[in-house]
């Protein structure tokens, strides 16, 4: 007998929008947590709407972005702001473990969703919220989306463009499953605590502070009295052995040469160009640093000359590092991601199904459940309302006093 997925029996109240807050709930899912999504009737979560807006691709009939995020959950249509929703609410908070919202501070509180209120209901419950720019400060009551706080005002947005060249808009949601993988372990921390002591506690993630951690590198630089970098221009790097190339037929790769000493003997034997070894020039690290932008002039000529694919079997055959800027249609593609079952099968009942992204976390002796179909608005609104103790009558009053919706 295979055994039951690890957080089997595991109850979890997702009461976030959009991005990094259901996705932390749906990593939670894939491992066999029950996740009830809540969303208000009518409109429901405005992460339905998503893909489309542009630049998100369309895909016609496909609901791409919200099956990524709420695979795996039920949905319950609740208006938290009507008075009558209060049991519905409290009950859910009773039977929970966990507790995943995004709403603000001043939202929260509005609403009766801080942490002291909801653990003197369940004293043992997980209060897990993720907000744009943090808990405190001026900012913390602002709405934050990843390319306002994990890009933008990291620093993110400005070191990773080119020079002269303006920010570019960064994939949607990339901040975002960042943010979600830390409220991720945030929660299990929280619940390997709770099997210690046996209380509950309070988990925060921001986008901001995700951001800050993604530049930590040279943002820690900067905190030592360090001058950041400025943003790159390709043709005068720092380094013309970590720069980008374009082939001949109009795709790029990027050199990482870390151990210079070892590799750039073998990357000037591979292209042609062994004399070049003995040139006082490009002898060693300070004038090769010194004489970047001549370099680079000089490899620009020789990347050009060749298609991508004979540059790959000549950097494989030298063993040099290298990376390929890949597409997504690529990507989608590549036998390194297929083979780590970075893509899975959505287990909805087709002969061909569609795939999905799989969340990176994975344990090989605690296999995920397979990812089923995310639901409809308010599709299991009077099952969770069963499971939660409400009987018909109840769940009448609740429809009279518009709390619920009416029937689906």
């Amino acid at each position: 007998m295979a055994d039951p997925p690890l957080l089997q029996g595991l109850h979890v109240a997702d009461l976030a929008s959009f991005i990094a807050g259901p996705a932390a709930a749906a990593v939670l899912g894939d491992f066999g947590a029950d996740v009830v999504k809540v969303e208000p009737p009518n409109v429901g979560d405005t992460y339905r709407a998503l893909s489309r807006i542009p630049s998100n691709p369309r895909v016609e009939g496909i609901n791409y972005p919200w099956q990524l995020d709420n695979r795996n959950k039920r949905s319950i249509a609740l208006d938290l702001k009507a008075p009558g929703a209060r049991p519905v609410l409290e009950s859910l908070v009773r039977w929970a473990d966990v507790l995943v919202t995004n709403f603000p501070p001043h939202t929260r509180a509005k609403l009766g969703l801080e942490y002291e209120t909801l653990a003197a209901l369940n004293p043992r419950l997980i209060h897990a919220a993720v907000t744009g720019f943090g808990e405190e400060g001026p900012d913390a009551h602002l709405p934050g989306f990843d390319v306002t706080a994990f890009w933008a005002r990291s620093g993110l947005m400005d070191l990773t463009r080119q020079r002269d060249v303006p920010p570019a808009m960064n994939v949607f949601g990339s901040g975002d499953h960042a943010t979600a993988i830390t409220l991720f372990g945030g929660i299990m921390t929280a619940l390997y605590r709770r099997e210690r002591t046996g209380r509950g506690a309070r988990v925060t993630a921001s986008l901001l502070a995700e951001g800050a951690w993604a530049a930590s590198m040279w943002l820690q630089a900067v905190l030592v009295g360090g001058k950041a970098p400025r943003p790159l221009d390709r043709s005068d790097p720092p380094n013309a052995l970590g720069n980008m190339y374009r082939t001949a037929d109009d795709r790029w790769l990027v050199l990482v040469f870390v151990n210079e000493d070892k590799q750039v003997p073998l990357f000037l034997k591979a292209i042609g160009h062994p004399e070049a070894a003995e040139n006082p020039r490009y002898a060693d690290s300070p004038s090769r640093r010194a004489h970047a932008a001549e370099i680079v002039t000089l490899l620009d000529k020789t990347f050009a000359a060749r298609t991508l694919a004979e540059w790959r079997e000549v950097l494989d055959a030298a063993g040099l590092t290298y990376g390929v800027v890949q597409t997504l249609e690529e990507c989608a593609q590549d036998p390194q991601l297929l083979a780590n079952r970075v893509f899975v099968p959505i287990d909805d009942g087709s002969d061909e199904p569609h795939l999905t992204v799989d969340s990176p976390v994975r344990l090989d002796q605690a296999p995920k459940v397979h990812p089923s179909p995310a639901p409809d608005l308010g599709e299991h609104t009077e099952s969770v309302l069963h499971d939660l103790g409400f009987d018909a009558a109840a769940i009448e009053e609740l429809r009279a006093a518009e709390a619920i919706p009416p029937p689906r």
